[in-house]
């Protein structure tokens, strides 16, 4: 009821419906049936005419008994009093023989013997309740048609441009937005288009100028290595050289995210389980600690250097920082795969866990120089993944170290021949 096609339908409905209620009641009060005290008075002058005429001698065809059938007793105390009124004290009586059938009066002539007289239906006593309901829920029916009909039309525009801005892509850019329908909606439309060119500018600009800065600072980093090499303390040296090597290495991995930020690789199939049998044993060839634990084939379809290059950097996080990684592959269900990666390390405080996939985000404030890294690795990995239509989680494990668990699209099974 949130929705504003809900509350157009709503509105529709209830305008409609208050409308009609309104018209019929007055419509009822200025031509409804007439009152029961006044429903009857014809009768009882039909009656009051055929006891006049038999007084007077008139022949008229006798019936030895009542009209057979169902008694209606409340319309037959109305007769009555109506009679009463105008002085004849008559026990009439009125019944109808069967449904559908019109209804008799029988009225009491002499001694075993009645006229039996045809009278219309008469009018039902106020308002037709039950025909009314009818009536108003013939009528909420058709409104609620024609509400939802114009609803539709009415927020299809609103729909196009929540389901463009539901459709914004890893990257953050919005779809371009057809400039159609109402005056507000186009300006709206507009309005996002411009928003969506500055916004993909702005993130060009500044994927250019961290490719710059990662170029630019490899000739000042040449020239102090140089440098570095005429020190003549030896331990004073390796420190300077340990700082380049880190500095390198972030400057190379800034410039192989905006590579990936930036770059469109064409997907193809891809057996997930091979592709993570395979990263295992170029790990383990590397001298880390990767087990693969239990796999099912599972394709997906993604780019095979992008892919391989995200999972490498996710396994190769547990492998370091978690001490050992076990990996496992499985569907999961009929349209998503997932790769679980678990690891025996400290973990990452809790305070901290929303910030593993920031740029250059260490859980060590002392920055371990013993493992080799920038930073930049589940943040590369994330990218990829998205790209790729899935999505990462990381957290604790209960019984201690960290699991990461990838879920991609599972791609549909090559038919066979």
């Amino acid at each position: 009821m949130n929705t504003l096609r809900a509350k157009f339908i709503l509105l529709l409905v209830v305008a409609i419906v208050s409308v009609v209620f309104l018209l019929t009641a007055v419509l009822l009060y200025l031509l409804g049936p007439p009152a029961s005290r006044h429903s009857l008075e014809p009768v009882a002058q039909q009656v009051e005419t055929i006891v006049t005429l038999t007084k007077q001698g008139a022949t008229l065809p006798l019936s030895n008994q009542p009209a057979a059938g169902r008694d209606y007793d409340d319309a037959t105390v109305r007769l009555r009093d109506a009679l009463s009124a105008r002085g004849l004290d008559l026990p009439a009586t009125i019944s109808r023989a069967k449904r559908g059938a019109p209804l008799t009066v029988s009225i009491p002539i002499a001694e075993n013997q009645w006229y039996l007289m045809p009278i219309m239906n008469l009018p039902p006593r106020g308002v037709p309740t039950r025909v009314l309901l009818k009536w108003l829920a013939l009528i909420t029916f058709g409104a609620t048609a024609i509400a939802v009909f114009v609803a539709n039309r009415m927020v299809r525009p609103l729909a196009l441009l929540e389901n463009t801005v539901a459709s914004v892509g890893p990257d953050g850019v919005l779809p371009t937005i057809p400039e159609r329908g109402p005056g507000e909606v186009r300006a709206t439309a507009k309005a996002l288009n411009a928003l969506s060119l500055r916004l993909k500018g702005a993130i060009e600009s500044r994927m250019r100028l961290v490719a710059a800065a990662g170029h630019d600072l490899r000739t000042p980093m040449t020239r102090m290595r140089l440098r570095a090499e005429f020190v003549e303390d030896e331990e004073e040296r390796a420190l300077w050289l340990n700082d380049l090597d880190e500095l390198e290495r972030i400057a190379d991995s800034a410039i192989l995210l905006v590579r990936e930020e930036s770059g469109k690789s064409p997907p193809e199939l891809i057996r997930l389980d091979e592709l993570v049998k395979s990263i295992g044993a170029e790990l383990r060839d590397q001298d880390l600690d990767v087990t693969n634990m239990a796999t099912e084939p599972v394709s997906v379809c993604a780019s095979r250097l992008t892919l391989n290059r995200a999972l490498r950097n996710l396994i190769i996080n547990a492998a370091t920082h978690g001490v050992r990684a076990r990996v496992k592959v499985d569907g999961m269900d009929g349209v998503t795969a997932r790769i679980v990666i678990e690891d025996e390390g400290p973990g990452i405080p809790p305070s901290l866990i929303g910030q593993v996939f920031e740029p250059f985000f260490r859980a060590d404030p002392a920055r371990r120089q013993d493992i080799r890294g920038a930073g930049l690795g589940l943040t590369i990995a994330r990218e990829i993944i998205q790209r790729a239509g899935g999505t990462i989680s990381i957290a604790n494990r209960e019984s201690g170290g960290l699991v990461q668990i990838v879920e991609l699209p599972k791609a549909p099974e090559p038919a066979m021949a």
